[in-house]
């Protein structure tokens, strides 16, 4: 951390993210690979730990992992032998890695913790069988734990073609995506189902598979009766309507190198909201302004609310400012839906955020748990089937009342969210992660989160 004439500059953390599909890449490819600025976080070592019980090797450099890659990965010889697989709770790996462990072969036994057994992946899993594997749910029909049977991916049993319903998550296709590469034939992958939520989570997919050097060709068209065309790049628009858009992989290898990880938009929007409510500017750094990441949209989010935003070579600044209310779709930006939320808490009227009924399946309920934790700062918050309406106490701001408690609803995203509710009491911001019950749960995303807050707030 630095200061600047007034501001305070942060270091982003590394993307959660691209840190997941990097290394899966990684792992996938023949030879010797070096993945740098990757994060560190509970989520990215279970996806590290089933890669390497998968065959792949991983040390430890400085700034990143040295990647020996295994090129399909390999589970037990029979069911009873299993290759343990415990994502805990990380719903990424889950999704991403039963979709790739399943174009390996032998027996692969994916299981996790809390909530992890009760978030769906039925779709992929449907996927997954049309396209030779097998699978057996052991508890909840369409939940983890689950028992996978690999034989490699064989297009063929499908036409080629598959249809992926992303109303609940876009890490079914993504999952696919990475996985593609490896079946014995070229597979086309289309958006299907009612709706395509996070959507620009898969274009973030497309750039890695990209990077790698895998044969991948993006197609669109304006609607159903439409021919298709080709896209020109993976960049594809952050709107994405089912039966308009379809990828197809062809068989390739994983190329080996040297990768490294852009700077978290998720991750820096609480300190980027942080200058917005604090008492002075704040400025992150590391961030690509051309990033695919989904949540890069919140540079307009907050200009929409009223903030003062700059960006530079320098990274991106925000600056204290009088918020306005807004009505925003979420639903390519989920993950910032408890962020918003607080920040309308400090603004001028009512804000509606909808489209994100799937909030309702991540690691919390991430609609009920925003609204519970505002009210206790004295916030009217609505419910809604598929997002919140949050009444801003502008010219005041939410309150704590003295010794107040929150919680994190055992969620990363609502604990960092939170924190920004302090910038609200008079007398300087108050120690937040000692008002919650469980300030660790940060971990999963970004473990030094606390250290970075104590600095700006």
């Amino acid at each position: 951390m630095t200061r600047r004439s007034g501001i305070v500059s942060v270091a982003a953390p590394a993307s959660k993210s691209a840190s997941h599909r990097y290394l899966i890449g990684a792992a996938l490819a023949r030879g010797i690979s070096r993945v740098r600025n990757t994060l560190e976080s509970r989520d990215l070592e279970r996806t590290r730990a089933i890669l390497c019980a998968a065959g792949a090797a991983m040390s430890a450099l400085p700034d990143g992992w040295e990647v020996r890659g295994m090129t399909a990965p390999r589970g037990g010889d029979e069911a009873g032998g299993a290759l343990s697989c415990d994502v805990r709770e990380s719903g990424t790996t889950c999704r991403l890695l039963t979709a790739v462990l399943a174009a390996g072969r032998g027996f692969f036994h994916i299981h996790g913790a809390g909530r992890m057994h009760e978030r769906p992946i039925g779709e992929l899993a449907r996927a997954l069988v049309s396209l030779g594997a097998e699978v057996r749910f052991e508890r909840r029909p369409d939940c983890p734990p689950l028992l996978v049977r690999a034989r490699g991916l064989d297009p063929a049993r499908c036409g080629g073609r598959l249809g992926i319903g992303m109303d609940v998550s876009s890490q079914y296709f993504s999952g696919l995506l990475l996985a593609a590469p490896l079946a014995a034939a070229p597979l086309a992958l289309e958006v299907a189902g009612d709706k395509a939520v996070s959507w620009p989570y898969v274009g973030l997919t497309l750039q890695c598979l990209e990077d790698f050097g895998i044969d991948v060709c993006v197609e669109t068209r304006p609607d159903r009766r439409s021919a298709w065309r080709k896209s020109r790049s993976c960049r594809t628009p952050a709107a994405v309507r089912p039966g308009c858009l379809r990828v197809t992989v062809r068989p390739s290898e994983y190329r080996a190198g040297d990768y490294r990880v852009e700077g978290d938009w998720s991750g820096a929007s609480y300190l980027l909201a942080a200058g917005a409510l604090g008492r002075g500017p704040v400025r992150v750094e590391g961030l690509r302004e051309d990033s695919l990441q989904g949540d890069r949209i919140f540079l307009d989010i907050l200009k929409s609310m009223g903030a003062r935003v700059e960006t530079g070579p320098e990274g991106v600044t925000v600056f204290p400012s009088e918020l306005r209310a807004a009505d925003l779709d979420m639903g390519a930006c989920p993950d910032l839906v408890p962020t918003v939320a607080v920040l309308a808490a400090f603004a001028q009227g009512a804000s509606r955020l909808r489209n994100a009924a799937h909030l309702r399946v991540k690691e919390s309920d991430r609609i009920a748990a925003p609204a519970a934790e505002l009210r206790k700062a004295g916030v009217v918050v609505e419910e809604k089937a598929d997002g919140l309406v949050v009444r801003g106490a502008y010219p005041d701001r939410p309150r704590l009342a003295e010794n107040a408690v929150l919680s994190a609803h055992n969620d990363h995203r609502i604990a960092m969210s939170l924190a920004l509710l302090g910038l609200g009491c008079p007398d300087g911001a108050p120690d937040m992660a000692a008002r919650l019950d469980d300030p660790s749960v940060v971990a999963k995303s970004f473990p030094r989160f606390w250290d970075v807050w104590r600095r700006i707030a």
